[in-house]
């Protein structure tokens, strides 16, 4: 029997009963949509992590003073480990794989301006900073090293600062503002980054110079942590360990002894990160997969009850000359053809749904061409799957028995 001609027949067929067909097809077009969906969820997220990370910064590396050992018990970080301006200049002058560098100090600030006020968090550090950060300045500018040297009483604010104190959209530059009642000259607002990756708003920030920050607003020594920018992704491991032996020959620490400090890369927090999207995604995609094995019964349920009601026209067709693998191909044809049409309005149903879920709630979406094919196969797959048995079964009957039959 021809293959154009098993193809007609198993049109004839599926169309003489139009409704429960589509049912059985839904299984199957639910499935495929669920599916696509689910990874779209899963690969937006990914890349919206990712995209954020980046955003933290140029190859960035952070360094913190470790907890500290006390008697058996682990006390809080930086309990009595501390990181001092002087290990920050160890590390900028004699790490060869740092590009950029700045020691950082941090407090929080009540602040003041226009009969309004608002509280956030104060940053001291360094010019570099803006370049370890990718940041630049959407209106006035950044503060410069001199007034870094001079302790100059001025600041770089967000968005959210300016929105809260300002209005919205204002422009901040040259206004004075009070923080902890001391005046500071706002000289520029960074350009807008956003929330990050853990859902911190990253313009709700005051940035002022480090020496402001330290000695006129904190008064102490030492400094909170020590950002670097490596001169490339690849020498990332290499500035570490640069910097892992500086600081142990500062902190007088052997080659074997464990660093009294962390050091902390986006690489790290990016590998973590994607390894936690990527088995969400996993989990997603088989939580969806269970629609399609549905789907694959009911194809199977189906298939079976089809051999039942066609009994005597199997033995009809084996008694002209019909040999058992015709049969076999036929109903497996049949299979074949639920879940191929049912993978195909699945795929345009699953990027409907990708596309409204972006739309309504706002969340990242990404539809591959692999994950496109990959439900389209699994789809096929599972006709094939699934629709053998009712075909083999098709195949063995013996034509006495199937022309006896009622």
């Amino acid at each position: 029997m021809k293959l154009k001609n098993q193809l007609r027949a198993a049109v004839r067929s599926l169309s003489k009963n139009k409704m429960r067909t589509f049912l059985t097809m839904l299984g199957i077009i639910i499935g495929v949509a669920s599916v696509i969906a689910m990874l779209a969820i899963g690969q937006g997220s990914k890349e919206s992590i990712q995209a954020q990370i980046s955003n933290l910064g140029t190859n960035l590396l952070t360094i913190y003073p470790s907890a500290s050992m006390t008697g058996g018990v682990r006390m809080e970080a930086g309990s009595s480990v501390r990181l001092t301006l002087d290990d920050y200049k160890a590390v900028a002058s004699r790490c060869p794989a740092v590009m950029y560098s700045t020691p950082v100090v941090r407090t929080s600030g009540q602040l003041i301006a226009s009969g309004q006020n608002w509280r956030t968090s104060v940053w001291g550090v360094l010019p570099d900073y803006f370049s370890i950060r990718n940041l630049d300045a959407q209106f006035g500018a950044l503060f410069t090293s001199a007034e870094d040297r001079t302790a100059q009483k001025v600041c770089v604010i967000g968005a959210t600062v300016t929105k809260y104190l300002f209005g919205e959209g204002a422009d901040p530059s040259g206004k004075l503002i009070r923080i902890n009642k001391i005046p500071f000259m706002v000289v520029g607002q960074i350009s807008p980054k956003g929330q990050n990756a853990w859902g911190q708003d990253q313009d709700d920030i005051v940035i002022a110079p480090f020496t402001t920050v330290q000695q006129r607003m904190m008064t102490v020594t030492y400094i909170n942590s020590i950002m670097v920018s490596a001169t490339a992704e690849k020498v990332i491991p290499e500035a570490t360990d640069e910097i892992t032996q500086v600081l142990k020959e500062r902190h007088h620490l052997g080659a074997s002894e464990d660093p009294d400090f962390t050091i902390r890369s986006q690489a790290d927090i990016a590998t973590a990160a994607t390894a936690t999207s990527g088995i969400l995604t996993v989990l997603l995609a088989s939580i969806a997969s269970i629609s399609l094995l549905v789907g694959g019964i009911g194809i199977m349920n189906i298939m079976l009850v089809s051999v039942t009601e066609r009994t005597r026209e199997i033995g009809i067709r084996m008694g002209v000359g019909a040999r058992g693998r015709d049969v076999l191909l036929q109903f497996l044809i049949e299979a074949l053809m639920i879940s191929l049409i049912g993978g195909i309005f699945g795929v345009g149903l699953g990027i409907l749904a990708s596309g409204i879920i972006a739309s309504l709630m706002h969340w990242p979406v990404t539809i591959t061409v692999q994950s496109i094919l990959l439900s389209f196969l699994f789809s096929t797959a599972i006709g094939i799957f699934f629709g053998w048995y009712p075909a083999r079964k098709a195949a063995n009957l013996n034509p006495i028995d199937a022309l006896r039959y009622e």
